[in-house]
């Protein structure tokens, strides 16, 4: 008597997989040949069929002015009558990639639901890019979108504050990294809280996905328009501040990543061990730079762990900051 198929003997199955190697394959030659409107389409195709039901999505909040200055929630639905005590789990907060010039949030669903449905909050922002801005006015955005994050979400009455991971891919786990390391970022977003008393405490800990820890902005063709005007080109490079306090970090690239080479997380994680810092760091054999972060999809988990060895970090660093005094009221959604 036969055994029942496996998973890659089904048909239905690997028209599935077939339909979504393709779907990841053009979106990553979209992504880094600069045709965003095909992105958009490639990545919603990609979401309807990779993004999980059941999460609690709160779209379209502005975490400041203008268009590009938007976020998604997504959130384990809570039944307010079984859960009456204060929600403590942990929140990721997450930059996607492309090159700082092209990207959106709907394209990151996928996410944002796999995460939620591991019990997370994930916020998702969109950010201003080149050409309308340059360095570090993205970063800009990325600080603003933690303090909003912070104030809404994170902040509780009780004092028992929900830890805030940032997690980035590519250029998003450059700015990730930027956020968490340099001080400098979050310094000019806690100067504008009306109580100066009151600072915004550091990422909980940080997750980058194959992200550029240790390019040189200013000799890097593809994006030297980003960084124009840059005087110092280590202001916009992590590896340069690993000498800085830093909580604990995850490091994922693929090994066959062929835009983000895998040396930039080798020596970023090599110079932030060097300084004493808890630093997890792995590397999975032919993965590419979009299928790392695809690998977090349902469908596609077969390829990598991604998801588990996030949600492990989350689970055994996920403490919530100790309590902070004189608490200003959370800011109102707008």
């Amino acid at each position: 008597m036969r055994s029942n198929p496996t998973i890659f003997e089904k048909p239905s199955t690997l028209i599935a997989l077939v339909v979504l190697g393709s779907l990841i394959t053009a979106a990553a030659i979209l992504i880094y040949t600069g045709r965003a409107s095909s992105i958009t389409v490639i990545g919603r195709m990609f979401n309807r069929v990779a993004a999980e039901h059941g999460v609690r999505v709160t779209p379209q909040i502005y975490y400041g002015k203008g268009s590009r200055r938007v976020l998604d929630v997504y959130a384990p639905f809570r039944n307010p009558k079984r859960n009456k005590s204060p929600d403590t789990s942990p929140i990721v907060l997450f930059y996607y990639g492309g090159s700082w010039q092209n990207g959106e949030r709907d394209l990151y669903r996928f996410v944002g639901t796999s995460l939620a449905k591991r019990g997370l909050t994930v916020v998702v922002p969109d950010y201003r890019l080149y050409p309308s801005v340059s360095f570090p006015k993205f970063m800009n955005d990325a600080a603003d979108a933690y303090r909003w994050t912070w104030l809404n979400l994170a902040m509780q009455k009780n004092g028992k504050h929900r830890p805030i991971f940032v997690m980035g891919h590519s250029a998003g786990a450059n700015m990730a990294a930027l956020l968490t390391l340099d001080p400098a970022h979050l310094k000019r977003t806690n100067s504008k809280l009306a109580n100066t008393a009151q600072s915004i405490p550091p990422p909980a800990g940080l997750i980058g996905l194959a992200g550029p820890y240790a390019f040189d902005p200013l000799n890097t063709p593809s994006v030297k328009g980003v960084f124009d005007g840059l005087e110092k080109p280590d202001d916009a490079r992590p590896i340069a501040f690993a000498k800085n306090p830093t909580p604990p970090v995850l490091l994922l690239h693929g090994g066959g990543d062929e835009t983000v080479k895998p040396s930039n997380t080798r020596d970023f994680a090599a110079a932030l061990k060097a300084e004493g810092a808890k630093v997890e760091s792995d590397e999975f054999s032919g993965i590419g730079h979009m299928g790392l972060v695809t690998a977090m999809a349902k469908p596609l988990r077969w390829r990598a762990p991604v998801l588990d060895r996030v949600m492990a970090f989350i689970t055994s660093n996920g403490r919530t900051p100790a309590q902070t005094p004189s608490a200003p009221t959370p800011a109102t959604k707008p």
